[in-house]
């Protein structure tokens, strides 16, 4: 292709540079192809890129059409049912709600309800009366002294840094209005986390806002910022979902030199947090850490989150729990299928166990070793949607925390830069003329009203179950389409010939 571009591209050079000076045709065009010749010379001579060393200009067309390969997919390809991580439908549910407009849908549902991965919710004939009171859960164990009266649906952890700090302090402002609690993320606890919103202060392996020099715990910063009047809950994050035994990771892109300060490291470096921490390494040590941090908080719930892995660690944790007679507060769970504004792919897509089956392994445990009474358990997995809450709370969960439902109403659009720091919504970047088009003072409204009316969708389906009270639900409320496939077999077998036998 180098050949022919050569060849062609002067024959054209030459024929217009000759109608320019004999037919006095204008010189732009000219022009044009020898800075396109410069550019595809230049192209030929380097060596990184094959495409562009084989193809000097054309080539460039590759890396426009893979730069809006997202968008192209979202607005041109995917269907309303089945975008990831999450679908259309799902993404205008989260924005209709925020704008507190009509979320219905019309002509019926567009899943198709026949497959054995089906899930809905067992009606009742007998509907109870719909709870406009939004549900609380009060956290706080045996040796908790000052229990914290929590929402069911709070802001998961997302640190500033990942976000920018008109999107921190727009979640923060609309938590206070609706009375729930922000996660502050391991980032650290900052200004723009105390703009009047409760607080569950995260510790992670990086101790940012509480570190010493070296990167360790430091108790003292600890105990300054954990008895600050917003501070209602710490949790010590020992993994995450979307990158589980990794650590955090803060693109330099992105840590500029006021997130720095903050946090205590260098400027305009890549930020990759300790996969482990180094207050303790092993569950004697984590329920130690527990009970040293609640001393020092004086007193306020401590928990951890984890992402599960090898079964048998979380089982230690909790038969430590019982030999130290000291229990955490709560337990945050998260999924292998989490969010993060940045993680390798590996680690994103083949690390860790899902939030389902973690959920409901971490409360039979709790159960079988009869500590379940002295521990909430917070269910954090793609909680988006009222039905994606009462699933949680079947399976477990007293209460629940969410993420990327409470950046879509900020106005995120999936457009998956998370990590490139060119989010166009102002959301997950530090690029201050991309902030500027997210106004706080809208978003925190738009936070408020996502989670006033999403738990007020979850109420509406406990009453259509037939339940006054979420200690009701269990996993009986739920049915699944591969039933009906055993139905079918047992009852009509001569009528439904095609249906699998099992």
């Amino acid at each position: 292709m180098r050949k022919q571009f050569f060849t062609f591209g002067i024959a054209a050079f030459l024929m217009t540079l000759a109608f320019h000076f004999f037919f006095k045709i204008s010189s732009i065009i000219p022009l044009v192809i020898a800075v396109l010749l410069v550019i595809g010379l230049m192209n030929s001579l380097q060596q990184r890129h094959a495409i562009l060393r084989n193809f000097p200009v054309l080539g460039y067309f590759r890396y426009i059409f893979e730069g809006i390969a997202p968008e192209i997919q979202q607005y041109f390809i995917e269907r309303t049912t089945d975008g990831k991580p999450f679908s259309r439908n799902e993404r205008s549910l989260a924005y209709q709600r925020a704008k507190n407009i009509d979320a219905t849908t019309p002509f019926g549902t567009q899943l198709d309800i026949n497959q054995s991965n089906y899930e809905g919710i067992r009606h009742s004939v007998f509907p109870a009366k719909v709870n406009h009171e939004l549900p609380r859960i009060v956290v706080g164990g045996p040796d908790c002294k000052q229990p914290y009266s929590a929402s069911l649906l709070n802001i998961s952890a997302m640190s500033f840094g990942s976000l920018s700090e008109n999107a921190i302090i727009a979640l923060n402002k609309g938590a206070q209005k609706g009375n729930f609690y922000h996660n502050t993320g391991e980032g650290g606890l900052t200004e723009f986390h105390l703009q009047g919103g409760d607080v569950t202060w995260q510790i992670g392996t990086g101790y940012f806002g509480c570190r010493t020099d070296e990167g360790n715990f430091d108790a003292e910063k600890f105990t300054e910022k954990s008895n600050l009047p917003s501070v209602k809950m710490i949790e010590i994050k020992l993994s995450q979902g979307a990158k589980p035994g990794h650590g955090g990771v803060l693109p330099a892109s992105k840590n500029t030199e006021q997130i720095a300060k903050i946090r205590g490291v260098k400027p305009h470096t890549t930020i990759l947090s300790p996969p482990s921490h180094t207050a303790f390494n092993n569950a004697e040590g984590l329920i130690k850490f527990v009970a040293q941090l609640r001393e020092l908080s004086n007193g306020k719930p401590v928990g951890f989150k984890l992402c599960i892995g090898q079964t048998n660690e979380f089982e230690l944790i909790c038969q430590e729990m019982i030999l130290q007679n000291c229990f955490p507060d709560f337990v945050t769970i998260d999924g292998a299928e989490g969010g993060t504004g940045a993680a390798p792919l590996e680690f994103s897509d083949g690390v860790g166990m899902p939030f389902e089956p973690a959920l409901i392994f971490a409360n039979k445990i709790l159960i079988r070793l009869n500590i379940r009474d002295k521990i909430r358990v917070i269910g954090s997995g793609k909680i988006i949607s009222g039905y994606s809450i009462l699933r949680a709370i079947a399976m477990g969960a007293d209460m629940c925390n969410s993420a990327r439902g409470f950046m879509f109403s900020l106005g995120c659009i999936q457009a998956l830069r998370c990590n490139t720091n060119n989010c166009p919504t102002g959301v997950a970047t530090q690029d201050k003329m991309l902030m500027k088009g997210l106004v706080v003072t809208d978003k925190s409204e738009r936070v408020f009203y996502y989670h006033k009316n999403t738990l007020h969708a979850a109420n509406e389906l406990l009453a259509a179950a037939g339940k006054s009270s979420y200690n009701e639900i269990d996993g009986s409320i739920f049915m699944r389409g591969d039933e009906f496939a055993h139905l079918a077999d047992l009852y009509f077998p001569d009528n439904l010939t095609n249906v699998t036998k099992y």
